[in-house]
C-alpha cells in the first residue's frame, strides 16, 4: 500500500516523480535520445557517478526559487519585528517621561553652553534649506517626525534610523566623524521629557541631569556621620541586677495586659470575641527576655479561657440556605461569636501543635528568640493543655484532631510526656459515660500499635483497664428479633377499633413515646452499640499480640485486660482462647506475675458464660498451686494481690466444682506462704484461708493433730489432689501467733480457734467484712513505714549510772584492792606441797 503522509509526498516531489512536477516547463517529448535521458533505464540509474539530468536540473532551479522566496517572506519578518521594536521603545519612553517629576522648561535667553552652540551650528550648516528640497523628500521629513524613531534615537545624527553597517567603512573614519569638544567640565546626561508641537513641527524637549560633585558628596557624608555620632549615645552595658529589674518590669507589663484581655473576653464572650485574636497573637513574643515566660502564660490563659467560654454543644458550620435567610440581629450575634470561637480554637489547636513540633525537630527558628532548651518547656506546657482540652471538652470541635495528636505522645520517649497522656486519656475513659469518646481514642490506639508492630510502651494499653464497659449487646435470640409490633398500623385500628376508641389509643401511643423519650431509651441502645464496638476494638488489639508477639512487653498489659474484660468475650472464642492461656504456661517463658495473670483470665471465662462448658481446669489449679512459693517479701510481694484474686475465682466462687482434697493442699500451702511474705501479705492469706474454711466446713481437721486416713502428707509434690494434706496440721498458725504485727497475731488467734464468728476469738468488723484483696491494701507497706504504726514503749530514766567499780561486789572489790598493792615477789613455786596437804 501506498503511504498518505505528508513526509511521502515530499520525497516523491524531491525524486522528480510524476508529471506535476515538470508544469510550466512543457513535457518530455519522447523521441529524445536516450542520452539526453541519462543512458539505460534502471541499471545504469543506479550509478552514483552518473551527468545529472534535463530533470534534475529544473528541480535544482525550482529549490532556488523557493530559497528566495522564503527569504523574502523573511525579511519581511524581520522589519515587522523592527518595528514592533521601536513602538516598545516609544512607549517605554512616554512611560518614563510621565513618572519623572517636570521641570521648569529653561529661559531661552539664557545662554546656552558651547558644546551645545557648536552642535546646533554644525546642524544649521549640513542642513539645507527649504526652497532646494524637492516635495517627495519634504514630505518624507515629515513622516519622519510622525514616526516613533524620531523621538528615541539621537537628533544629533544624520544617518538613517536603521542604516546598515557598510563593510567598506573603517573604524577610525568613524571616530574622526564624531566633533571633537574639550573636557573642561564633566560631561552631562540628558533626559527625554514630552515633545512640543509647533507650526514648525515636533520640538523634542530635554533636560540635563545634574551631575553631584564628589567632593562635596564626600562632605556631606562626613557631616552626616558627624550628626550620627552625635545623636547616637553608646548604648549603656547593664549589670545582670539592672537585667534582672528590667526583665521583672517587662513581665509584670504582659501579664497585666494578658489579665485584662482576659478579664474582657470573660466578661463579655460575644462581644469582645475578637479580643481572643489578640491574646493569642502574643503566642509570638518576640522580645527574648520574656519570649518563654509570656508563650507559657498565654498558652495557660487560652486553656481556662477555652474552657469556660466553650458552649456544651458542637458547633457546625452554616448551610448556604441558612446563610441567605434573614435573621433577628441576637441570632446573628451568636453565629458570628461561633463562627469566632471555632476559629481562634482551630488556630490555638495548631499553635500547640507547631510547638510540639518544634521540640520534636529540634529546629532553631530564624528569631532566634526561644533556646533549644526552652523547646521543652513549651512543649510540657504544650503538651498539658491538650490532655487538659482532651478531657474537659470531649464534646467540642477537634476533639478527634486532638486524639491524634495525644496517642503517639503516649509513646514518647520522655516519660513525663508519656506518663501526663496517658493518665489524661485514662482520665477520660474513666469519665465518658456515653462512650463516643472513649471509642475514637480507642481505633487511634489500636491503629497506633499495629502500624508500630506492637514496638510500643505496655502503659498504652494499661489505659484499656480504665474503660468504663459493664454491658454489651449480645445476639438476640429469634424470640427476641421476631417481636410484636409495638404499636398498631392505620389499616389495623380501623379492621379492630372504633372512632372513638382510636382516637383514644392514638393519646395511649402519644403518652409512651413521650414516657420513652424521657426513659431514654434510645441512648441506652446507643450506649450499648458503642461499648460493644469499642470492646471488640479491644479484643481484636488483644488477640493479635497474642498471636504475632507473645514475647512482647505488652503481654502482661493483655493478660491483665483478657483477665478484665474475659466475661464479656463471646461463647465462641473460649475453646481457642484457653487453648493459647495453656500454652502460653507450657512454654516456661512467663513471669510470675504474666502466668498468675494467665490463670486468672481463664478462671473469669470459666466463671461467666462458660459455665455451660464441660471444660476441667485441672491443669490451672496445678500450675497455681506450683507457682505459690515463687512469692516472697521482696520484689513479688505485689504479685500477691493477683493472687488473691485468682483463688477467690478458682475456689469460692467455683466450690461445687472443688474437691476437698484440693482444698486442703491449698489451705496448707497458703499457711506456709504467710510465713516468708510481708504483714500485709500475711493478713490477706489469711483472710483467704478464713473464707475457705467457712466454704469448706470439712477443712477444720487441719486444726487436730490426729492425722486422717492413709498416706503421709508430701509438701514438695506439685499435684494438690495427691500430696494428702489431710494428714497435716497447720502448725505455721502457732508461728504467726507471735508475729511483730498485730493483726497478724489476731488473724492467727481467729483461725487457731476455728474461724469463728461470734465469742472472744471472733474478728472485729472492720477485719471481718472487707475481703482479702481490700485487707492487703489496706495495710500496705508501701510507704516504708509500719501499718498500724508501732507504739513506743515508754522507759524509765535512771537517776545513777553505775561507772567502773561500782558493778562489782564490795567484798570482791576489796580484795582486788588488797592484792593489788601488795608487792610483788618471785618465790619458787612448789605444786607438790599444795598437793600433800590437800591429800591430808
Amino acid at each position: 500500500m501506498r503511504s498518505h503522509s505528508p513526509f511521502h509526498k515530499h520525497a516523491q516531489r524531491a525524486r522528480g516523480g510524476g508529471r506535476h512536477d515538470t508544469k510550466g516547463v512543457g513535457l518530455l517529448p519522447s523521441s529524445l535520445p536516450s542520452s539526453l535521458d541519462g543512458g539505460k533505464p534502471t541499471a545504469k540509474r543506479r550509478n552514483k557517478k552518473q551527468v545529472p539530468s534535463f530533470r534534475k536540473l529544473l528541480k535544482t532551479s525550482k529549490v532556488k526559487l523557493e530559497n528566495k522566496l522564503k527569504n523574502k517572506q523573511f525579511k519581511q519578518q524581520s522589519t515587522l519585528k523592527k518595528y514592533r521594536k521601536e513602538q516598545r521603545k516609544l512607549r517605554q519612553a512616554v512611560n518614563d517621561a510621565v513618572s519623572k517629576k517636570p521641570m521648569p522648561l529653561e529661559d531661552p535667553k539664557k545662554k546656552r553652553p558651547g558644546k551645545r552652540i557648536e552642535r546646533e551650528e554644525e546642524e544649521e550648516e549640513e542642513a539645507l534649506p527649504l526652497d532646494m528640497m524637492d516635495a517627495d523628500d519634504l514630505q518624507l521629513m515629515r513622516d519622519l517626525g510622525q514616526r516613533a524613531s524620531f523621538l528615541t534615537r539621537d537628533l544629533s545624527s544624520s544617518e538613517p534610523v536603521h542604516a546598515k553597517k557598510r563593510k567598506h567603512e573603517r573604524v577610525i573614519d568613524k571616530y574622526e566623524k564624531i566633533p571633537r569638544t574639550l573636557q573642561t567640565a564633566p560631561e552631562k546626561e540628558l533626559i527625554h521629557l514630552l515633545p512640543i508641537k509647533d507650526k514648525s513641527g515636533i520640538i523634542p524637549q530635554t533636560r540635563e541631569k545634574p551631575v553631584i560633585d564628589s567632593k562635596q558628596d564626600e562632605e556631606d557624608e562626613e557631616e552626616l556621620e558627624l550628626e550620627e555620632e552625635i545623636v547616637e549615645d553608646p548604648i549603656r552595658e547593664l549589670t545582670l541586677e539592672e537585667h534582672l529589674i528590667e526583665r521583672r518590669k517587662k513581665l509584670q507589663e504582659k501579664k497585666m495586659h494578658i489579665a485584662a484581655l482576659a478579664s474582657a473576653i470573660l466578661s463579655d464572650p460575644e462581644s469582645n470575641i475578637k479580643k481572643l485574636k489578640e491574646l493569642r497573637s502574643m503566642l509570638m513574643e518576640q522580645d527574648p527576655d520574656v519570649a518563654v515566660t509570656v508563650r507559657k502564660l498565654v498558652v495557660i490563659s487560652l486553656l481556662e479561657l477555652f474552657k469556660d467560654i466553650t458552649p456544651s454543644y458542637k458547633i457546625r458550620p452554616l448551610t448556604e440556605a441558612e446563610k441567605s435567610t434573614k435573621i433577628r440581629k441576637e441570632t446573628q450575634k451568636l453565629r458570628e461569636f461561633e463562627e469566632g470561637l471555632v476559629s481562634q480554637y482551630k488556630f490555638y489547636l495548631e499553635n500547640l501543635e507547631q510547638m510540639v513540633k518544634d521540640w520534636k525537630q529540634r529546629k532553631l527558628k530564624k528569631s532566634n528568640v526561644v533556646s533549644l532548651k526552652a523547646y521543652k518547656g513549651l512543649a510540657e506546657v504544650a503538651v498539658r493543655s491538650l490532655c487538659e482540652l482532651l478531657v474537659a471538652l470531649p464534646h467540642f470541635n477537634f476533639h478527634n484532631n486532638i486524639i491524634v495528636l495525644i496517642v503517639p505522645l503516649m509513646n514518647d520517649v520522655s516519660k513525663s510526656i508519656s506518663e501526663m497522656c496517658c493518665e489524661a486519656v485514662k482520665k477520660l475513659f474513666k469519665q465518658d459515660k456515653l462512650g463516643q469518646a472513649s471509642l475514637g481514642v480507642i481505633k487511634v490506639i489500636s491503629g497506633f500499635v499495629k502500624g508500630r508492630n506492637y514496638e510500643v510502651r505496655p502503659e498504652m494499653l494499661k489505659t484499656f483497664l480504665c474503660l468504663r464497659i459493664k454491658e454489651i449487646e449480645v445476639k438476640k435470640d429469634t424470640e427476641d428479633i421476631n417481636k410484636p409490633k409495638k404499636f398498631m398500623t392505620f389499616k389495623e385500628k380501623r379492621k379492630t377499633l372504633s372512632r372513638m376508641q382510636r382516637k383514644w389509643k392514638k393519646a395511649e401511643e402519644k403518652l409512651e413515646r413521650e414516657l420513652l423519650e424521657a426513659e431514654a431509651s434510645e441512648s441506652t441502645e446507643k450506649k450499648l452499640k458503642v461499648h460493644t464496638e469499642t470492646l471488640n476494638i479491644v479484643f481484636v488489639t488483644y488477640f493479635r499480640i497474642l498471636k504475632k508477639a507473645q514475647r512482647s512487653p505488652l503481654l502482661p498489659a493483655v493478660l491483665e485486660g483478657l483477665a478484665k474484660f474475659a466475661h464479656l468475650i463471646n461463647v465462641e472464642f473460649f475453646d481457642d482462647l484457653l487453648v493459647v492461656l495453656h500454652t502460653l504456661i507450657e512454654s516456661g517463658d512467663l513471669s510470675y506475675r504474666e502466668s498468675l495473670h494467665c490463670v486468672q483470665t481463664a478462671f473469669h471465662i470459666l466463671s461467666g458464660q462458660g459455665d455451660v462448658l464441660n471444660i476441667d481446669p485441672m491443669k490451672f489449679y496445678t500450675h497455681l498451686y506450683k507457682t505459690l512459693f515463687k512469692l516472697h517479701a521482696g520484689a513479688t510481694n505485689e504479685g500477691v494481690e493477683i493472687l488473691l484474686q485468682c483463688l477467690d475465682v478458682m475456689l469460692t466462687k467455683r466450690r461445687k466444682q472443688v474437691s476437698q482434697q484440693r482444698a486442703l493442699a491449698f489451705i496448707k500451702r497458703l499457711c506456709t506462704l504467710a510465713l516468708h511474705v510481708l504483714p500485709n501479705s500475711s493478713i490477706g492469706i489469711l483472710a483467704t484461708n478464713r473464707i475457705l474454711m467457712h466454704t469448706f466446713p470439712k477443712t477444720d481437721l487441719l486444726l487436730d493433730n490426729e492425722s486422717q486416713g492413709s498416706g503421709v502428707f508430701l509438701p514438695e509434690l506439685d499435684e494438690p489432689e495427691y500430696c494428702n494434706a489431710q494428714n497435716t496440721a497447720l502448725w505455721e498458725l502457732h508461728a504467726l501467733r507471735r508475729h511483730y504485727h498485730p493483726t497478724v497475731q489476731s488473724f492467727a488467734a481467729h483461725l487457731i480457734a476455728g474461724a469463728p464468728s461470734e465469742g472472744s476469738q471472733a474478728l472485729k468488723p472492720e477485719l471481718s467484712r472487707r475481703s482479702a484483696a481490700e485487707l492487703f491494701q489496706t495495710y500496705s507497706m508501701g510507704a516504708m513505714t509500719f501499718n498500724p504504726p508501732v507504739q513506743s514503749s515508754s522507759s524509765k530514766k535512771k537517776s545513777e549510772v553505775l561507772q567502773g567499780d561500782l558493778f562489782l561486789n564490795e567484798d570482791l572489790n576489796q580484795l582486788i584492792k588488797r592484792h593489788c598493792g601488795e608487792v610483788a615477789t618471785h618465790s619458787p613455786l612448789d605444786f607438790a606441797k599444795y598437793l600433800k596437804t590437800s591429800l591430808r
